[in-house]
């Protein structure tokens, strides 16, 4: 157990989602705009992603990711997946236009002149297990662990890192609360992209996904009980909201967005509810600072 102290510690977990993941972009443009600053932070798969963006102060770089870089062909496609077997670039997203020199880079001096622990997880390829990479594990022009965090099982190969290969960190790790505590968080914010009564289904298809995936059983074995991970973590949200010691936002209306989403009037309606509700993040922080 790793114990960074301080009183009244608040970690922020956030649970990716795909392309739902413009509702939390909105929430940490609202954060930025009100100064509201966390203790830790954890992110999960496009949570990672946009938290590192919040983390560098970079207000509305996430939005453009989702609402216009999209739809180009070398971020999201089918010609993609058909190449390399990558429906998503992560190469492109996370090097081609997040490097110096880049289209939109992040600013990573920026982001390393902050404190915040931070941490990604991804999940390792050969034992279906959660891996949290740090923020020494990120070095200007090397957002590898980035990628892994985001390596979607059959959208994506798995990406290596240091020898070992990686899938996206939501299937070991759906929502990571636990660790935060472990770590010494009083209380936490956990940003979720379904609505807060979504119950997770089991996962379809699972005989074309075993078969997809017959290299990597553990992997297919977390895919065919995330839907448990997931509803039970919920529960267990709800009960530490009742105790105060959580806060978990979730937006009322996931406006047709889904993992693989392509439509950018629908993205701007999300991120603006994830905007408004970033108010309740902001304030929760303020009221347990």
């Amino acid at each position: 157990m790793m114990t960074f102290g301080g009183k009244n510690m608040i970690g922020l977990i956030d649970g990716g989602g795909g392309m739902r993941g413009v509702y939390t972009a909105g929430i940490y443009d609202r954060m930025l705009d009100e100064n509201a600053k966390i203790d830790y932070g954890i992110g999960v798969s496009a949570g990672a992603a946009n938290m590192i963006t919040y983390l560098a102060g970079q207000h509305g770089r996430t939005l453009t990711f989702f609402a216009d870089y999209t739809f180009r062909r070398e971020y999201m496609s089918a010609g993609n997946w058909l190449r390399d077997r990558n429906y998503l670039n992560l190469n492109y997203i996370y090097t081609t236009l997040t490097n110096r020199g880049g289209e939109n880079p992040l600013d990573y001096e920026a982001f390393a002149k902050t404190s915040c622990p931070f941490f990604i997880v991804a999940t390792d390829a050969q034992t279906g297990k959660a891996h949290y990479f740090t923020r020494g594990d990120i070095a200007q022009d090397n957002y590898d662990v980035l990628k892994a965090s985001c390596a979607i099982p059959a959208a994506c190969k798995p990406y290596p890192v240091n020898g070992r290969l990686y899938f996206d960190g939501g299937v070991a790790e759906p929502i990571p609360y636990q660790k935060a505590f472990d770590d010494g968080c009083d209380k936490v914010i956990v940003l979720i992209t379904r609505r807060e009564d979504y119950v997770k289904p089991k996962q379809k298809n699972m005989r074309l996904l075993g078969w997809m995936l017959k290299k990597y059983p553990e992997i297919v074995d977390r895919i065919a009980h995330r839907h448990e991970a997931y509803n039970r973590s919920i529960g267990e949200l709800r009960e530490l909201v009742r105790q105060g010691r959580a806060l978990l936002v979730a937006p009322a209306d996931d406006c047709g967005v889904n993992t693989f989403t392509k439509d950018r009037e629908a993205f701007v309606r999300l991120y603006g509810k994830g905007y408004e509700d970033g108010r309740k993040v902001a304030d929760f922080i303020r009221d347990n600072s």
